[in-house]
């Protein structure tokens, strides 16, 4: 029986896809263009988002366990983007106002994704988590494959500001979608992972500390970080092959082709994982994940045709649409009844910025003392530490085929809002 899917998260997914993620590539763009910026004050627009993104990452999940104001939260944050978006472009230029929107918009983007996993995991409960998270996923990935699509068209057709004006839009659509949300649908103490609260009085969560004796979360954290760190700096270097030898349109042109190539493969991944998640386990299906970062990296040093490697850059659609799905999923089952899901996602995905933070800073350095082919070798030859280290050190998480008696059985949650 194919388990009832909440169609108002399914569009809370769909305009978060680009609200956030659809900035950053043209950005940098436009601050050159319309504001003449030098590289240094660039680079830092960029960054201080993203800073700000990770320091806030693992208090935002603390909280979104805490409050019992998910919905309040995701209506601020999605708010919070629009309007930064809009200042972008109705700005004379002020650099503070930029630093300013890119801190709201990183700081944002901290809370969106716990808080629209908790309330799906607060909705549906842990017996339909999978299958919603599924089908969000693959909305979420097509709503990157539209805001892509607009954002490139935009951007070759050179309309100032169009892109920012697209994502405040989306935002719109984000904050129509939360509003939708039937607060009272929403179980609490499901949504930060605990049992739920119809049928426990009083429970309180696990300290975080106990988390981290778990050496499967701590395992996991491991080789989510190097999973980033072979994979983050890969689509940048690809990006800089693609421009170099042509001008600039050239390069806006490939890369949005290789985001949407991969976003398109996202979707059937994660509606495959979906289906397969719980009979398959959660292990084979991250670990062929993990196997195709070496098999990219190598891919990308045989050609230098443009076709092609954004071809090659497809693949990271399976990789990524796999760990997207499954990185939520292990979490669940690693902190199922201790009530800090979103504080052990907000943790984990600090964890996915130092990865990819390492990956561009280090495969930078090296592709740059040894060429693009040496960077590539480089991260490929860290994926199969990871690869290795996942296959020998993470134990299978899904219920149904590795249990850990110590875990509550937890109930589906009902009353799903449509």
């Amino acid at each position: 029986m194919v388990p009832k899917l909440n169609r108002t998260l399914l569009g809370v997914n769909f305009f978060s896809g680009d609200v956030v993620a659809g900035l950053g590539p043209y950005l940098a763009i436009y601050l050159l263009s319309a504001y003449h910026w030098k590289p240094g004050g660039i680079g830092m627009a960029l960054a201080v988002g993203s800073i700000a993104t990770v320091i806030v990452q693992t208090p935002a999940g603390a909280f979104i366990d805490e409050t019992r104001r998910k919905r309040l939260i995701l209506a601020i944050c999605a708010v919070l983007i629009g309007v930064s978006s809009v200042l972008l472009v109705v700005t004379d230029d002020p650099a503070w106002l930029v630093y300013t929107a890119q801190i709201a918009i990183g700081i944002s983007g901290a809370f969106l994704g716990p808080g629209i996993a908790a309330i799906t995991l607060g909705i549906v409960g842990p017996d339909r988590f999978t299958a919603q998270t599924s089908a969000n996923q693959a909305w979420n990935h097509a709503g990157n494959v539209f805001g892509a699509s607009i954002g490139a068209a935009v951007a070759l057709l050179w309309v100032p500001g169009g892109v920012f004006w697209l994502i405040a839009g989306m935002s719109v659509g984000l904050l129509v979608n939360i509003v939708m949300i039937d607060d009272r649908s929403i179980d609490h103490k499901l949504a930060r992972g605990g049992v739920s609260e119809e049928i426990t009085h009083g429970k309180e969560a696990e300290g975080f500390g106990a988390l981290l004796m778990d050496r499967r979360l701590l395992t996991f954290a491991l080789c989510v970080v190097l999973f980033h760190f072979a994979n983050a700096a890969m689509l940048p270097l690809v990006s800089q092959k693609l421009a170099a030898g042509g001008d600039a349109g050239d390069g806006i042109a490939f890369a949005s082709a290789s985001i949407i190539a991969a976003q398109f493969m996202m979707i059937p991944m994660a509606l495959l994982c979906g289906s397969k998640a719980d009979s398959w386990g959660r292990k084979p299906l991250f670990l062929f994940a993990f196997m195709i970062l070496p098999f990219r990296g190598v891919l990308y040093t045989l050609t230098d045709d443009k076709f092609l490697l954004v071809s090659i850059q497809a693949l990271d659609g399976i990789a990524n649409g796999i760990f997207g799905m499954i990185f939520l999923l292990i979490i669940a089952d690693v902190t199922r009844g201790t009530g800090r899901f979103n504080a052990a996602q907000g943790a984990l995905t600090t964890l996915i910025g130092v990865g990819a933070t390492l990956s561009n800073l280090v495969a930078g350095w090296v592709s740059q003392a040894a060429g693009y082919s040496t960077g590539f070798l480089f991260l490929a030859s860290i994926a199969v530490i990871g690869a290795l280290t996942f296959a020998f050190l993470m134990p299978e998480t899904a219920p149904a085929l590795q249990k850990d008696a110590r875990d509550p059985v937890l109930p589906t949650g009902e009353g799903a809002s449509e």
